[in-house]
């Protein structure tokens, strides 16, 4: 029973033994300043997209009504200024809102260590795009490698192996170290096919696939993909994929497998090349060409009957 009991104390720190809880709060408290938002700078690279969507008006009304309560982290910059850390929705708020100053808590973190705790932050949002997961996770995963104690990648010694580095990246997030892998894959896409992925018009699977091709053949991909109004199946990338590394993917060969027939296609005529784009109007949507389509016809056809009629007289 003993044993049990020690297992289940935890011993105090040394900021436990020698202040007290007062002298904590105080000592936080002496890190939290207003600072004007002309002198934040955003995260470097910040994964994280910050929208003016519904969320952000429900913020701007909180902040209205209640002010900044959770200040935000920021650190100071070898220049002077702040890098922000957690808190980009809310100075974007603030600076809708016309405020001059944010509430703020100064750290002192490294850029690796900043980088780590902005990600895991960040994870807490309720909605978070996968090209927000890829770029972050891929983020953190490079912050780790750069920690103090990492040896050098030249050197001979002892190597974390791969697997544990992307362990260490998901412990946090709820996700496998696979999935991570999966989602850092995604950064390798253009970002026409990553917008896709946004959207959900491409799935997680062909989408990893897709993420081998070169540059390249993913612009090509995307200029098929506008054209045919279809994205690829999973057994359509992985092709493109085996192709790519036999080095036989060439635009024809993206625009056969991606003019194959699927399931859930409707029958329809398409018009390929730029021969047929040019004939568009410049700020004409894709998804109005039918109707543009339909009508030119409708009107040559009106045009046919009144020349066979004049040719009748």
């Amino acid at each position: 029973m003993a044993n049990e009991t020690n297992k289940d104390m935890k011993l105090p720190s040394i900021d436990d033994l020698f202040t007290t809880q007062e002298e904590r709060d105080d000592a936080k408290l002496k890190r939290i300043h207003e600072i004007p938002i002309g002198e934040i700078d955003s995260f470097p690279e910040h994964p994280f997209k910050v929208r003016d969507d519904e969320d952000m008006e429900n913020l701007i009304d909180s902040i209205k009504a209640k002010g900044v309560i959770t200040p935000c982290m920021v650190r100071k910059k070898p220049d002077g200024r702040y890098e922000m850390i957690s808190g980009h929705r809310r100075m974007r708020a603030c600076e809708i809102l016309g405020m001059e100053t944010l509430r703020c808590e100064v750290v002192d973190l490294s850029k690796e260590e900043a980088a780590i705790v902005m990600v895991e932050s960040n994870f807490q949002r309720s909605k978070i795009l996968p090209s927000e997961k890829a770029f972050a996770y891929k983020m953190r995963l490079e912050a780790i490698e750069r920690l103090p104690g990492r040896p050098p990648k030249e050197n001979v010694g002892p190597v974390v192996p791969q697997g544990r580095k992307r362990d260490e990246v998901s412990k946090d997030s709820g996700e496998s170290g696979r999935t991570v892998s999966r989602y850092i894959r995604l950064t390798e896409l253009i970002p026409e096919l990553l917008e896709l992925v946004d959207e959900g018009h491409i799935g997680m699977r062909p989408a990893v696939e897709l993420s081998y091709l070169g540059d390249r053949q993913q612009h090509d991909l995307a200029d098929c993909i506008e054209m045919e109004q279809c994205t690829p199946t999973h057994e359509q990338a992985r092709r493109m994929r085996a192709m790519n590394d036999e080095g036989r993917l060439t635009s024809e060969a993206i625009e056969a497998i991606m003019r194959e027939e699927k399931p859930n296609q409707k029958e329809r005529i398409v018009l390929h090349g730029d021969r047929f784009r040019n004939l568009f109007p410049r700020n004409l949507p894709v998804s109005k060409r039918e109707d543009y389509v339909m009508a030119a016809m409708q009107y040559y056809g009106k045009y046919l009957a009144r020349k066979e009629r004049e040719n009748e007289r």
